[in-house]
């Protein structure tokens, strides 16, 4: 099959070369973005008098044609037109005859590409935001519940202070927070058009590049054609923030299945969003988190992937670059799809908020209460105050209790300078109380905190 580039050659591409040069059985999924570009660039030639106004006509009915057989299923995409820029053109120009080729005045594939992909990109780029909002505000919903429900706050997954589960929450989201933040500034950064550099060096007509930037919803143009062509910091930007996102999610996934584990017993995942075994009749597993931890090695893989091809590039363009886009497509839906199952597990799970309780009469969580009781009340000096503490611990530990049950007889024996007082600093929920720095624990600062994150999210409404 003759090739639209095939002027210089005398013989024809051979069927292995078609099969392994094509893109065109992914890269069509960019359709929309590429007839949106192309109608864009054939305002401006018209526009700049390059084209008639006839042309345009015939180039505009004869997109939406196309556009119509590929969302009906009708149109054939062959892998002898190599990617999806060539399959529409090609169609087009069988639709509207010559005024189809002159489509391409003043545009290469190395600047449609970069159009397309980085459309999608953005927009994929504002799906994943609103996803990231709507798994903020189910977060917030259980965190609002559970600002005085105690759960061990843990170093080292060794027991350490006493927080409240909604605390624990918050810290996730201020994670995920962060996630909308870089897609925001990257979604400013990448917004700037390609369309207009040509293969690499401008082009010689009269366009007008603003005009196609403004038409296509870019902030501005880009400002060097060698860079634009062969820049794919975009794709690479939102592979990183949804390998950061998606570990976000793995560190929260890996406390849902410890959670929900008989040794700690904290939630229940729904029945919806768990599954069983082939053998056991009696498991339930959490399935869900176990994949999200799962599949943030999956998209890990396509942001080294796609670094390792750029690493060693020269400029301008080059072949290696078609593999920018699988990655990112698979990475997106993993992402959005993550999102939304994450979000469903949490709204359904029942929090065991008697068991968080229980746990944290295990393991002296308020042993740096007392360190800070004598610090505070005795003028010990911390040092002195963490020793003392922790002969108090062991002499719960000798007794087979934890400190906060202790009496005070025993404590006043380790050191006459306690008084009776101190018991009211080892009771749990005053412990977590104690916590009022900004930032802190207690109740009081956990609502302060929740109410920051809604109010991120009010200001941040699309």
């Amino acid at each position: 099959m003759k090739k639209m580039w095939s002027g210089r050659f005398l013989a024809s591409a051979s069927n292995l070369l078609d099969e392994f040069n094509a893109s065109i059985m992914y890269d069509r999924k960019l359709y929309i973005e590429d007839i949106e570009g192309s109608l864009a660039h054939a305002q401006m030639l018209t526009h700049q008098k390059i084209l008639t106004k006839e042309e345009l006509t015939q180039i505009t009915d004869g997109l939406a044609q196309v556009k119509s057989e590929i969302e009906s299923g009708e149109f054939v995409w062959s892998i002898h037109d190599e990617d999806l820029h060539m399959g529409i053109e090609k169609r087009l120009t069988a639709i509207i005859g010559d005024a189809g080729k002159k489509l391409h005045t003043a545009r290469s594939r190395n600047d449609q590409v970069a159009v397309d992909f980085r459309r999608w990109v953005l927009k994929r780029n504002l799906d994943i935001i609103e996803s990231l909002k709507l798994l903020m505000s189910e977060i917030l919903v259980v965190a609002n519940e559970h600002t005085q429900t105690l759960i061990p706050g843990m170093t080292h997954l060794q027991h350490a202070q006493p927080t409240n589960f909604g605390f624990h929450l918050c810290a996730y989201l201020s994670m995920f927070k962060r996630d909308i933040e870089r897609l925001q500034d990257s979604y400013k950064r990448c917004n700037v058009s390609p369309l207009g550099c040509a293969a690499l060096a401008g082009t010689p007509h009269k366009i007008d590049r603003d005009m196609t930037a403004k038409l296509l919803g870019f902030d501005s143009v880009s400002v060097n054609c060698l860079d634009t062509v062969s820049d794919r910091d975009f794709a690479l930007e939102i592979l990183f923030n949804i390998s950061t996102m998606m570990m976000h999610i793995s560190r929260l996934s890996e406390e849902l299945v410890m959670w929900s584990s008989y040794e700690f017993s904290f939630i229940e995942l729904s029945d919806e969003y768990s599954t069983g075994s082939s053998i056991m009749p009696q498991k339930k597993n959490p399935d869900v988190p176990e994949l999200l931890r799962g599949k943030t090695g999956r998209v890990y893989g396509s942001l080294m992937g796609l670094l390792t091809v750029m690493k060693g590039l020269p400029l301008a363009y080059n072949k290696d670059t078609q593999e920018d886009k699988e990655g990112v497509f698979d990475s997106v839906e993993t992402a959005l799809i993550s999102l939304e199952i994450l979000k469903e597990a949490i709204k359904t799970m029942e929090v065991k908020s008697h068991n968080m309780q229980s746990a944290c009469s295990v393991g002296h969580l308020a042993a740096t209460d007392l360190a800070d009781y004598l610090v505070e009340k005795c003028g010990i000096p911390f040092r002195e105050a963490h020793f003392i503490t922790g002969r108090a611990v062991a002499k719960a530990e000798e007794l087979g209790i934890d400190l906060s049950d202790i009496e005070f007889k025993y404590l006043k024996e380790i050191d006459a300078r306690i008084d009776e007082d101190v018991l009211e600093y080892l009771v749990l929920k005053n412990s977590m109380n104690a916590r009022t720095s900004a930032g802190g624990t207690s109740t009081v600062r956990t609502k302060e905190q929740l109410e920051f994150f809604r109010k991120f999210l009010k200001d941040n409404k699309q």
